[in-house]
């Protein structure tokens, strides 16, 4: 739990500009693999109420996360961002205010996309549509008029 607490303000002291030097010290040791286990756990909780578009953009940072030249402060940022959707706490409600609820968790997930989005290759998207089907099974190819 220290962990994902240390992550969280990683990432909130990254965007707000703050010196993060102190958080990345407590993180040289992590096991990151174990780590990457437990949130990919927790993205299957909460991919059965997001749904499959939902989903994507944590999963793309997922298999970041698992890729080996992902940096300490970069596999901090994703953890921070994944475990800052899919938990029941938030900075700003969703029951009290149900946009700006839900916008900051998705500004959380955009902005780690951004910091890391070279890393998101094709094969990495292809993992992600992978693991979404195996959840909510294939989508059908949209079909055009000929």
């Amino acid at each position: 739990m220290i962990i994902s607490i240390i992550c969280i303000t990683v990432l909130a002291y990254v965007i707000a500009g703050k010196d993060i030097n102190k958080q990345l010290e407590k993180l040289k040791s992590v096991d990151w693999k174990a780590k990457s286990t437990d949130v990919f756990g927790k993205i299957g909780n909460y991919a059965k109420k997001a749904g499959r578009l939902a989903t994507k953009p944590l999963l793309q940072l997922y298999y970041v996360l698992t890729m080996g030249e992902t940096t300490t402060i970069e596999k901090a940022l994703i953890v921070g961002a994944i475990l800052y959707t899919v938990m029941p706490f938030s900075l700003i409600s969703f029951k009290a205010h149900k946009i700006l609820g839900a916008l900051d968790e998705g500004l959380a997930v955009v902005y780690v996309i951004k910091k890391v989005q070279n890393k998101i290759t094709p094969e990495i998207n292809a993992k992600v549509e992978e693991t979404l089907n195996a959840w909510f099974g294939t989508q059908p190819i949209a079909q055009t008029a000929e």
